[in-house]
């Protein structure tokens, strides 16, 4: 890893890549603190599922921001 992510330059990333890897460095902090600093290699298919429901939250809250979702029977304003 690169020094430029230690001052803050996300290397290039699009703002949704930054989301998806502070999403999933969040939640890899989170389970190492819930396992004592350290993932059993046993654990991983429940710390990949956790990551992997961030990582949807993520994808849901960018997609809600761009496409708010639609009421039936109200017309959606052209904007």
């Amino acid at each position: 890893m690169s020094d430029a992510f230690v001052v803050g330059d996300p290397d290039g990333l699009s703002p949704l890549l930054v989301a998806i890897r502070d999403a999933i460095a969040r939640e890899l902090h989170a389970q190492l603190a819930l396992r004592g600093e350290r993932i059993e290699l046993a654990d991983l298919p429940e710390v990949s599922y956790q990551v992997t429901l961030r990582v949807d939250e993520t994808l849901r809250s960018t997609r809600s921001l761009r496409h708010p979702p639609v009421r039936p029977g109200r017309p959606q304003s052209p904007e």
